[in-house]
């Protein structure tokens, strides 16, 4: 692994333990239980000398008659008596042993557990937070399902690599570390093997782990491809059934679906190569130790405690050892989810430098040679847009799709910024100029993409609502969108659940319900991007009498294709390919006999 990739792996384990520091005090109990924990495993092998050259070698003595074979001497009471002593301790030793063991293991879990659902709590909601701050723009470019992926699937991934994958590192680690002590305590010369072993093994691990947090980036994006997809399927449903797409749908989820199992077989593959090659690397120090302990000059160093002592600590190494190399794939793709959240943490929020506040405006709205293009674009979205709307007065923007209305309305409201020239100003201010909540509070948007929420319909006419808001209000507003109408034939009222996105409800009914949203509001700036498209003609006819009392000292942008809701607007523009092509009221511009009154004439050529 290269030194960069090292360096950004500690930076980022850095930044993750920024929030354990919080829990330090849980941490360190954490720690404490897992040091508990390897500490027992090495005291259970390090007693096992004085268990079997007291316990045992109290009874053995070396027959005269034969050098080198051992017999038993049950004549020596004193010698069966010390052997006893140390036979008779071994059973509480192991029961405090592993008492110690269990305590030590219940108290470094739960901490650890502790610790790793208060930290999936606080990054889900940093991330769904950062969510809320970031600009339009960023949302539009990026993947939902990924979107998605951050706040679900990359979360748990971090969980498991602060969770279990940290019990494991740290306690294996710390068993390792003691094995080794114990080995080289009683025999320098056998353990030194591992010297040799235990760099070729590092090496291994650290080749590995790169590939594992690749592969690891990899498979999250897959899973934002599968997130994606069932996303879109779900969404769709209905135009999926309709057009009978079952089987393009379920083809193009089987082809995510594929890529996501063959990022985890390549990671799967890599996991099984190193294990087994790590095992076999440690089996030759352990072949060493065995030939070197055959050689007359260790024997006559080792006694039978002290070999197997080495031995049983050799063997105890290489399950923590194998258990380092398994569970590193867990953590390196917590390190790789760690860094794509984090990427996602360091996108920049939107831009609010602006500092200036009002509590309401008059609704002087005015584009002054606005010309506008989208990031990552060549062509102008707007080219030199002016015109100016005085208080109460109404303006509509009409033109075919594409050619720049809804553009107007979102440089409004500061979704997009970054005017390539001109400005745009509400009272005589430049709205860069505005703190931008502030800015947003003047205006009410209905889209036409209503967004309802799973809640009942009063509450979805009162979403975030300044201060507090009482049911004669929300009826208010209902009845001047002329929602109430279909609201009392309900059995709950304004109490019936709409479900996700108003899928209960038809489309005419979300747009009044969405309408009586921003009627509540009761914002100075009223912007109607095709909010009455969705209508029947009866209905459309009735909002726009609650559109017209909305009208006294409002200002209202209406963007429409129905050229008949804007007859009574006191100004028209023409947008063309972002231009204004032309601009007056319904009668002027039907003088004029052109674009305006061809669009009128198709649409009421009947």
């Amino acid at each position: 692994m290269t030194h960069s990739s090292n360096q950004e792996v500690w930076t980022v384990f850095k930044r993750l333990m920024g929030y354990i520091k919080p829990l330090k005090v849980v941490f360190g109990f954490a720690v404490l239980g897992l040091f508990m924990y390897a500490a027992v495993d090495a005291t259970f092998i390090a007693v096992i000398k004085p268990f079997i050259d007291g316990g045992f070698g109290g009874q053995v003595s070396q027959a005269t008659s034969s050098p080198g074979v051992a017999s038993i001497d049950l004549g020596t009471s004193e010698g069966f008596g010390a052997s006893s002593d140390v036979l008779l301790m071994a059973p509480i030793v192991v029961v405090v042993l592993f008492s110690l063991r269990g305590l030590a293991n219940f108290l470094s879990t739960y901490c650890i557990s502790f610790m790793s659902a208060r930290l999936i709590l606080d990054m889900r909601q940093e991330v769904f937070e950062h969510y809320l701050t970031l600009p339009v723009s960023y949302i539009d470019r990026e993947n939902s399902g990924n979107l998605i992926s951050r706040v679900t699937y990359d979360t748990e991934q971090i969980a498991r690599a602060t969770g279990s994958a940290l019990i494991t590192i740290v306690r294996d680690s710390i068993t390792v570390v003691g094995m080794l002590a114990i080995m080289f305590f009683y025999s320098w010369k056998l353990s030194l093997c591992i010297l040799v072993i235990g760099p070729i093994i590092g090496l291994i691990i650290s080749i590995v782990s790169k590939r594992f947090r690749k592969v690891s980036k990899r498979i999250q994006a897959a899973m934002g491809g599968v997130t994606a997809a069932t996303e879109q399927m779900i969404k769709g449903h209905k135009n999926v059934l309709a057009f009978g797409g079952q089987e393009a749908e379920s083809e193009r989820f089987a082809l995510v679906n594929e890529q996501n199992r063959y990022q985890n077989m390549k990671l799967a593959l890599t996991q099984s190569i190193s294990q087994p090659l790590v095992m076999v690397i440690g089996s030759f120090a352990l072949a060493f130790v065995l030939y070197a302990a055959s050689f007359e000059g260790m024997q006559e160093e080792l006694t039978a405690g002290t070999f197997a002592t080495i031995l049983g600590a050799m063997l105890a190494m290489l399950q923590p050892i194998k258990s380092l190399t398994r569970v590193n794939a867990e953590f390196q793709r917590g390190i790789a989810a760690c860094t794509t959240v984090f990427e996602l943490l360091d996108t920049k929020p939107e831009v609010d430098a602006g500092t200036y506040k009002v509590d309401r405006v008059k609704g002087e709205l005015s584009f002054n040679q606005v010309s506008f293009r989208y990031p990552n674009q060549e062509k102008l979205a707007l080219s030199k847009v002016d015109f100016s709307v005085k208080q109460g007065q109404t303006i509509a923007l009409v033109g075919r799709s594409g050619s720049g209305k809804s553009t107007i309305a979102s440089l409004v409201t500061r979704f997009y910024t970054g005017l390539e020239e001109g400005s745009i100003k509400l009272d005589g201010v430049n709205i860069d100029e505005f703190a931008l909540k502030n800015l947003r509070s003047q205006v009410a948007l209905v889209s036409q993409q209503v967004t309802l929420f799973n809640d009942t319909i009063g509450n979805n006419i009162a979403y975030a609502y300044p201060g507090e808001v009482t049911q004669e209000q929300i009826i208010e507003a209902a009845t001047l969108a002329h929602a109430m109408e279909f609201i009392e034939l309900l059995p709950e009222g304004l109490d019936t659940q709409v479900g996700e996105n108003g899928v209960l409800l038809s489309g005419g009914q979300r747009q009044r319900i969405a309408i009586a949203r921003a009627i509540l509001r009761n914002s100075p700036v009223l912007i109607l991007d095709e909010a009455t498209s969705a209508l029947d003609t009866e209905s459309e006819k009735a909002i726009q009498l609650g559109l017209d009392n909305l009208r006294h000292n409002r200002t209202s942008i209406v963007i429409a294709h129905r050229l008949s809701t804007i007859e009574s607007a006191d100004h028209i523009l023409v947008i063309d390919h972002g231009e204004v092509v032309e601009r007056g009221d319904h009668q002027s511009l039907l003088a004029q006999d052109g674009v305006y009154a061809n669009l009128y004439k198709m649409q009421f050529s009947s």
